[in-house]
């Protein structure tokens, strides 16, 4: 026998090739059965990724615009609600303007009444005064004639009285 080369035969070589072709068709096989779904499962993980980031970008611009859209809102209301404050204050301040103008009107007309009633009062004690003064002409001119006097003489007394006593006297 002849020295051999790391015992190589041809039934080694044979089998090794084969062993090879059989270790290369396991691997196709294998790559097909393994590797293909490993490969479309993280090719649809990062799909799925990529579609998650963009949802988020859309998302995130839709809360900007929404954002922007409620400050619009926000600023609008802001604005109406100055100007139904501004309405309001005016109103208000109308409406103080119209009580106190009513009440000044109501103020002049309890005034009016009050000067009305007091001169009704002074001219009821006028007249009661001018009674008065009569009745006591006519008691004095009665103990000065006396019996002696007829009617005419007792009016022309009571006329001179009252001339005496002088219309303004009798009538303050």
């Amino acid at each position: 026998m002849e020295p051999r080369l790391f015992n190589l035969d041809p039934q080694l070589l044979h089998d090794a090739v084969l062993l090879a072709i059989a270790v290369f068709v396991m691997f196709l096989f294998l790559s097909y059965m393994l590797f293909n779904p490993a490969r479309e499962m993280l090719k649809k993980r990062q799909d799925k990724v990529k579609d998650d980031i963009d949802s988020a970008e859309k998302s995130r611009e839709d809360a900007a615009k929404l954002k922007e859209e409620y400050e619009n809102r926000l600023r609008e209301i802001h604005k109406e609600e100055d100007a139904i404050l501004g309405a309001a204050r005016k109103k208000a301040l109308d409406n103080e303007a119209k009580i106190i103008e009513d009440a000044k009107a109501e103020a002049a007309n309890i005034i009016a009444r009050a000067n009305k009633q007091a001169e009704l009062e002074m001219k009821k004690a006028q007249d009661e005064i001018k009674k008065e003064i009569i009745s006591v002409a006519a008691l004095v001119a009665e103990k000065v004639v006396s019996d002696k006097i007829d009617i005419e003489i007792q009016d022309s007394l009571i006329d001179d009285t009252l001339k005496e006593i002088g219309e303004k006297t009798w009538q303050s």
